[in-house]
């Protein structure tokens, strides 16, 4: 079943790349790889905060798999699954970029906890306790605590806001001061390439993409099997051959790294 099932997907990208304004050709092949959507845009919403719609990743991630059924090259000779994934997930991260991570919910608490702050300062003529603001609030401080938490997403700061003075004609900004913690080492990216070309010298294709999904793509041993049509039990073996064979490139070229 298995097989008739491969082999229809592959009749339907041949007379797919024949003529790519069959809308019902591609319908088909959207329908058929939506799974990686739906599984792909999980992954990424799991490591987000609350907040982040799925169904926004999901429809971002369709837009992404049409983009890579129109450009995907059948001559290449590399899996489809493996081709559209990072398509898929960079559409997913694009729309991310312009999504207000903030929902209203999030502002309206926000709004009144503010407002309740002031309140209460003004009150007692200097800045309230946690406790005073949520009596204020008729709220258990527990409750408080949780509204304070999920309110403090809403934590917006002018990176042109001057953070001091100096003797020259321009001033440090907060924007000069800030750090950028998705900033990423230029260095570290050339090491991670090395290490790559390094881990990968000698293995051959099938070999090269378990490494690369395994330990840079985190897939399990299942879905890397899904992806490249072996078993699970045959890329466990594989990959358990993999690092016995790498353990011993190490170990010959230790005297290298010392």
């Amino acid at each position: 079943m298995a097989t008739k099932l491969t082999e229809d997907v592959a009749d339907v990208w041949i007379e797919f790349k024949k003529d790519q304004s069959n809308q019902a050709l591609r319908n088909r092949l959207i329908e058929r790889y939506f799974p990686l959507v739906k599984y792909n845009a999980e992954r990424v919403w799991a490591k987000l905060p609350e907040g982040v719609d799925l169904n926004d990743l999901i429809s971002a991630g369709v837009f992404g798999l049409m983009d890579a059924i129109e450009a995907f090259d059948l001559e290449r000779g590399v899996k489809f699954e493996t081709y559209c994934v990072p398509r898929i997930r960079g559409a997913m991260l694009d729309e991310l970029r312009t999504m207000d991570w903030v929902p209203r919910l999030v502002r309206s608490k926000a709004s009144k906890l503010e407002a309740a702050r002031k309140k209460a300062e003004a009150e007692l003529g200097r800045p309230p306790s946690d406790t005073e603001i949520a009596t204020k609030m008729e709220l258990p401080l527990p409750e408080f605590e949780k509204l304070k938490t999920e309110a403090s997403t809403v934590n917006l700061v002018s990176l042109n806001k001057k953070w001091y003075e100096t003797d020259s004609y321009k001033d440090v900004r907060e924007i000069d001061i800030l750090e950028d913690c998705k900033g990423e080492d230029p260095t570290k990216g050339i090491q991670k390439r090395d290490l790559m070309k390094l881990v990968t010298k000698g293995l051959n294709r099938n070999e090269r993409l378990i490494v690369i999904l395994y330990y840079y793509e985190e897939l399990t041993m299942k879905e890397i099997g899904t992806t490249l049509g072996l078993s699970e039990s045959r890329v466990s073996q594989m990959h358990s051959s993999i690092v016995a064979r790498l353990k011993d490139h190490l170990k010959r070229r230790r005297p290298e790294f010392s």
